[in-house]
Order: C-alpha cells, then structure tokens, then sequence
C-alpha cells in the first residue's frame, strides 16, 4: 500500500531573512542594490473592489450599507469556499504570521494570517502590529493568491475572491497577488466591528507635535496624506489607518504602504530612505536589471507602485502608535478642476459635508492631450472599506469633533490658477507653510474672506504662502470662468450626496454649497 506523502507543514511566525530568502529561491522576487525586496503582482497591480463580498448573520443585515461596494455571499457558499482555501493550504508549503492590529490595548484584536506566498506574510508582517496577548478576538485571513475561485459554484464575479465572513471573523482572499486586498480586508473587517464599540476608524494619516498637539489627515490616493503626515518636525503616529476613541486616537497598523510614483530623496526623504533598508518590500516597482536600483519615475508596470516597510524604518515616529485627541482635521483633495482654495477653515456642517463627499478629482489626460478631470467620491475618504451608512461614520466624528473642540480645514492639493492643463499644481513647499500655519496658530488672527459658491472660509494671507494664490479667483486670469467651473463642480457635489440616499440628515447636506 502507497502512502501519501505528509502534508507540508507550515513555516510560523518566520523570520524576515527566512521568507525573503524563500521568496527570491521560488524565483517570486529579488533584491534590490540596497537589500530590498521587488516583487510584481501582474495581472492585478491594484485592489479588486468589484470582487468582494460581506457575509453577515440576520442581526447584522440592516447595520450594512448594501450596493456596488458592499455585497452579499450566502453563509453556506463562503463556507464552502473556505473550507476549499484550508484545503489548498494544507497541500502547499505555507506560512503562518501571527499578529495583532489597533496599538490601543482596549481595542486591539488578533490577527492569524495564513498564506501560501512568503512575501505576502512578509508584508503582513510590516503592515501588522506585533502579536499581543491580550487581544480579545481573532481575525483569521487565509490567503490562497493561486488558488481561482469558480463562479458558477462560489457565487463571484470572476476568479478573484475577497470574501469577510464577519460573524465568523475570516477572511478569504484568493485570484490575485496584488498584497494591498490582505491591509484593506482587514481595514474593511474593522469599519464593521469598530463603530458598533463607539470607535470612528478613519482612513487618514495623524502625526502629533511636541506639546502633543496631534493631527489627522484624511485623504484619498494621490491627495498626499502619505506625504504630509509624514513630516520631519513632528512624530507620525501613522500614514493611513486609525481609530479615534473615547480614550484618543490609535493606529491600527505598524507599518506604511506607501505609494513610489516619483519618489525621489529631495521631495520625500524619510519615505526614499525607508525604500532603501533590507527588508522592504517594493511592490510592482521597475528595478534596473543590472544595478538593481528601482526606478520610481518609471510607470510601465502600474502608476500604483508601494513600498511596504514597518514604521521602525521611519526616524521620526512615535512608537506607541496612540496619542490624545487631535486639535486639527485636514481633508485633503487634489482638485485638477481648480476650483477650490489651497486652503479652507471649514463649520461643523460644511466638516460632515465634505467627510462624507470626499472628493478629489483624477486626471483623465495623456501625453498626447489633454482631457477633462474626473471628479471622484469616496465617501468618508474611504468608501471602498466602509460598511456602515456614511451617515454612521460622520456622526462618529461630529460627536468626536464637538466633544475635543477639533478644528476642521479643507486643504486642496491639486491645481490652481485654472483647471488640469491650464492651471498649475499646488507646490508641496506651500501646502507645508499652510498646514504649520494652521497647527502654529499662526492664522487665527487673520482676516478670512468667503468663497461665493462653496461658502468656504479663506484666510487673506499665511506667511511664505504667496496671497495670490489663496483666493482661486484670484490665480485665474479670467475670474468669470473660475465662477462657471466652480457651479459646474458644486453640481457634482450636490448630485454625489444626493445618491447617497434619504438617509443622509438634512444638518449634513446643509453643509454644501451656498448657491445653485
């Protein structure tokens, strides 16, 4: 009789040389010049939302925000499904991390990660916070990139699968590489369980300065929360998750994932450094096959190259991931249309209209010539991870917001003095001398002049912030066609909270334009 060989038995809690080494040998990746790790995801160089699916139990069905972003998997499909990734797993080689996520300990849950790809644990391994032993609950993700699901048998879309099992806390993943859908599932997992414990998690970046005046910077992709949380004078908690509790602000994470796309020295140096220790994991970045230095200016792999690391590579960090209440809010938004100020003092309503609007705008352009922006909403800054109602969310950060006396600052990264093509970008150098006015209360005192379509508050001057610039009607040559981008933009904002649906309260959209 022929016994079948012994099941593979999985490597645990690895160390980082182990799985880089185990990476490079299954030829999945190399070393850069300076010992980092690149490695590509293709077919899928970004997240695949159209490929996830919620599993909830008959309580927890009218919590969820049901739509394009959030859909449902039948309970006995998504087991089946799991049972059949545990299986895959048990035939392969794998890697189990065990980790834990919120630096909070009274919010802090386990994470056990298993995954047939050694990377991906290393990333995990960044991005997640060291396991701890008072974590109440455990979220399970089996991650299984190999491994096609069926979808006449699972019910999905297509191959890739991102299935949360929330009364179970699993998560399965499976059909594509790209590491992104292990942080995010695990985010979105979050956005579920946080708020039902009075916690407001929050796509954004905070920082705090050395009277522990902390800052929170919601943004989406491209808007620079990365960038501008990440700043020499003040520790960063951390660049892109965080929950705000009764007890203060957390970060959810121990590690950043930060995107490369013309990343030099010169315009983010604690980032570029960060790319060069062993260790970090370059995700779909061009090396140079000789040298072996990555190419940040080069896109033909994906726009949407990262750089995984742990915050530990960082310089200037606080370690304990928590701090206070934070004093100051930015929403931050790259508007190519160049309609909105480089910088805004925002009301509580306007606050909740543009958290749940979060808006920045896409470049539809090529080299060839130049097209319209795409305005885009992402509700809450983060609508692909939000489970809840965004009505749910924004009240989370009114009651937070009037309970620590928070001031709220809509800050435009994007274009000024006309739109994409027309209209320049926003230097980084003046956004910076903005945001250090606002946390050294060096506007306070100014005068404020008001815009006439969005109602939004203007200071008249900032130090080494030219005054021109501060008044978009004032950058346009002809103030006349700013007015007319800027009702046309008011309209888009208008028709995105609109669709959000009846249940947004009358005191949130009152928080919007001031005309027709």
């Amino acid at each position: 009789m022929v016994q079948a060989p012994p099941s593979p038995q999985p490597l645990v809690d690895a160390v980082t040389a182990a799985l880089i080494e185990a990476t490079v040998a299954r030829g999945s990746g190399h070393l850069t010049a300076d010992g980092a790790l690149a490695v590509t995801t293709a077919p899928y160089t970004g997240r695949s939302p159209a490929d996830r699916f919620l599993v909830v139990d008959r309580a927890q069905h009218d919590m969820v925000w049901w739509g394009d972003i959030n859909r449902p998997m039948d309970a006995d499909r998504a087991q089946q499904l799991a049972t059949r990734v545990r299986a895959h797993l048990a035939t392969r080689e794998h890697y189990v991390l065990h980790a834990s996520v919120n630096a909070d300990p009274q919010y802090a849950y386990h994470i056990q990660l298993l995954s047939e790809s050694p990377w991906h644990t290393l990333f995990a391994k960044h991005l997640f916070r060291e396991a701890v032993a008072h974590a109440d609950e455990t979220i399970t993700v089996l991650h299984a990139p190999s491994l096609q699901a069926d979808p006449t048998q699972d019910g999905t879309r297509s191959g890739v699968f991102i299935v949360l099992d929330i009364p179970q806390r699993t998560i399965l993943i499976g059909g594509t590489a790209y590491a992104g859908e292990i942080k995010k599932a695990v985010f979105t997992m979050l956005n579920f369980l946080l708020p039902l414990r009075g916690v407001l998690p929050m796509h954004a970046g905070v920082n705090v300065g050395v009277s522990g005046d902390a800052a929170v910077f919601f943004g989406l992709s491209g808007t620079g929360k990365t960038t501008l949380s990440t700043d020499p004078e003040r520790p960063l908690i951390g660049d892109d998750e965080h929950g705000w509790s009764a007890r203060g602000v957390f970060n959810f994470e121990g590690g950043c994932y930060a995107k490369t796309i013309r990343l030099s020295a010169s315009s983010e140096p604690e980032i570029y450094r960060a790319t060069q220790h062993f260790g970090t994991v370059l995700e779909n970045v061009r090396v140079d096959p000789v040298s072996h230095v990555p190419d940040f200016d080069d896109i033909s792999l994906t726009e949407n190259g990262r750089a995984a690391y742990p915050m530990t590579y960082l310089a200037n960090v606080d370690a304990r991931g928590m701090c206070d209440h934070p004093r100051t809010i930015f929403m931050l938004t790259a508007d190519a249309f160049g309609v909105l100020p480089p910088l805004s003092r925002l009301t509580p309503a306007q606050a909740m209209y543009h958290f749940v609007s979060g808006y920045t705008a896409k470049v539809a352009g090529t080299e060839r010539g130049v097209q319209e922006p795409t305005a885009t909403f992402s509700t809450c800054f983060g609508a692909p991870f939000m489970v809840h109602h965004p009505s749910t969310y924004a009240e989370l950060l009114r009651q937070h917001i009037e309970a620590h006396h928070a001031s709220v600052w809509l800050v435009n990264t994007g274009w000024i003095g006309g739109a994409y093509g027309v209209g320049q970008r926003m230097q980084l150098g003046h956004t910076r001398a903005l945001i250090r006015a606002v946390l050294g209360g060096a506007l306070e005192a100014v005068t404020y002049h008001t815009d006439p379509v969005f109602g939004l508050a203007m200071p008249a001057t900032c130090p080494a912030v030219p005054a021109e610039i501060l008044d978009p009607r004032r950058s346009w040559h002809h103030p006349a066609e700013w007015h007319h981008a800027a009702l046309q933009l008011a309209a888009r904002f208008r028709a995105n909270v609109t669709q959000l649906g009846a249940q947004m309260p009358a005191h949130i959209v009152a928080g919007g334009p001031v005309v027709e």
